[in-house]
């Protein structure tokens, strides 16, 4: 059997083992602001990593869509019109006998990475250019391929 003064001493122990379990909410506010802080600090820099990445994306997207349009000359003789557009590597023109095509995979024209249609003009209204091949950029500029925000086919 037990004493009484040993019993007593498993009970503080187990007391102060039960108030020590857990966390305090001191502590788990200090851990709030810490990730807060990291957060704060790391997610600016995320972002503009991403917003390089997208147009890094847009140039290779706009040069693989004119490795496209080059075979779409070689088949057909020229490159489309801008009023046949880039419609013309998906679905065949109906002035055009020697065309190949489909040149893209599915039926619908690539967007760029932020949802908006490319923009393609034959002929370029650039000098040195066969065609103007566009992405009006992350802030959807207006206007005339090469204007400021474009990002556009070299």
């Amino acid at each position: 059997m037990r004493s009484a003064a040993s019993t007593r001493s498993v009970r503080r122990l187990n007391a102060r083992a039960r108030a020590e379990d857990g966390f305090t909410l001191l502590e788990i506010l200090v851990v709030i602001v810490i990730i807060g802080l990291l957060i704060g600090l790391v997610a600016p820099a995320v972002l503009r990593q991403l917003g390089g990445a997208r147009i890094s994306v847009t140039k290779q997207s706009i040069a693989r869509l004119g490795s496209v349009l080059d075979l779409y000359k070689l088949d057909v003789g020229s490159y489309p019109t801008s009023d046949q557009g880039l419609a013309a590597l998906v679905q065949k023109p109906s002035d055009v006998d020697s065309w190949n095509g489909p040149y893209l995979q599915g039926e619908k024209l690539p967007l760029d990475p932020w949802n908006h249609p490319y923009l393609y003009e034959n002929p370029s209204v650039r000098e040195g250019l066969p065609y103007d091949l566009c992405s009006h950029g992350p802030d959807n500029a207006q206007g005339a391929p090469g204007q400021a925000g474009m990002i556009c086919n070299e």
